[in-house]
């Protein structure tokens, strides 16, 4: 079959994370425009397309990926409603992006993984720090040699509980807490500098009462080259703490991951700045990797099969707090040792 030359996308669920996050990236970048949205509400939808400039709009998933026009999907949906959409865009042969987490647990990493290779189709997760310039540069100093042989890594988190009952921390729509939404965007940049997380152990637990789902995660790991890791999460602190640190024979780099201040790196020859903002729509530049990779140009660096080890060295880690990730837990919330206190 010829190649195209234009990616024509559609978006199932264009919610606030297409706002500015990644919609836009979409119509920007080269070789790719955004035709069509969908959302179960069709005036929000149709809201949607009249902003943003989007020719068509839908409250059916199924009559979006059905569109002559849309070549590819980009699953934008809270994650309990990720493999319907994968499958939907597997069924209609289109490849398919999906947000992140890829799904709530690694089974349904599995069956989207089994849907696209049965369809012949393309699957790609939307861990856009392995494509943004800031992550880049990053990953260039801690494992290039600027820091001398990498050591060690340590990431510690913490942030106030949520205001109200967000979605993502309702597991049947989230998966677990605020974890699986902010600690899945750490470990997979883990595993794009220092390949894939092995000997994974670690624990969870509910120290707020303020809900039911985890709002404290702590664990270690074993990377592919040997290096040790430790990284913990408090989603209950009166502060806030967000520090990603790489240990080296010659010095050491640290950087936060939810904001842009600079990254410094610590060696013999003092204390060096590296300031890189980010780009107005911050997904963009994966989501040009994902259009390059499909017009056969380049490769993507965040598929299906990466996106399945983050998630399960989550499960790995939350399967004692949830009895057991492999069926649906999110069911049985009486199982789980959380309970709100009021």
């Amino acid at each position: 079959m010829p190649v195209p030359d234009v990616i024509r996308w559609g978006i199932i669920g264009c919610g606030d994370v297409t706002e500015v996050k990644s919609g836009p990236g979409f119509a920007c970048a080269h070789g790719s425009r955004l035709v069509a949205v969908m959302r179960r509400n069709g005036a929000l939808a149709a809201d949607y397309a009249r902003r943003h400039g989007v020719p068509r709009w839908y409250d059916d998933a199924r009559a979006l990926v059905a569109d002559p026009e849309v070549d590819a999907v980009y699953v934008a949906t809270p994650p309990g409603a990720h493999l319907e959409g994968v499958r939907l865009a597997a069924v209609a042969g289109k490849p398919c992006h999906v947000e992140k987490p890829m799904a709530r647990h690694t089974p349904e990493c599995d069956a989207m993984l089994a849907a696209c290779a049965a369809a012949g189709t393309r699957l790609f997760t939307a861990y856009y720090r392995r494509a943004m310039p800031r992550f880049i540069r990053a990953r260039e100093l801690a494992t290039g040699g600027a820091i001398g042989r990498l050591t060690g890594v340590t990431y510690r988190h913490a942030a106030p509980l949520p205001a109200g009952n967000p979605w993502r921390i309702e597991a049947a729509h989230s998966g677990a807490g605020l974890f699986l939404d902010v600690g899945s965007h750490v470990l997979d940049f883990l595993d794009f500098c220092l390949g894939p997380l092995e000997s994974v152990s670690g624990h969870a637990a509910n120290t707020s009462g303020k809900h039911a789902v985890e709002d404290q995660v702590a664990l270690t790991f074993r990377a592919a080259g040997g290096v040790t890791g430790a990284c913990s999460w408090n989603f209950a602190s009166h502060t806030r703490e967000d520090t990603l640190t790489f240990f080296g024979t010659e010095g050491s780099l640290a950087f936060t991951f939810f904001t842009a201040e600079a990254i410094r790196m610590e060696t013999a020859r003092g204390t060096e700045l590296f300031e890189i903002a980010n780009p107005p729509h911050v997904a963009q530049p994966l989501i040009q990797t994902v259009v390059d990779d499909l017009l056969g140009r380049g490769t993507c660096p965040s598929t299906g099969e990466s996106g399945r080890r983050t998630s399960a060295v989550m499960d790995t880690v939350l399967a004692d707090y949830y009895g057991g990730r492999t069926d649906a837990f999110w069911e049985r919330p009486a199982s789980w040792p959380g309970a709100p206190r009021g």
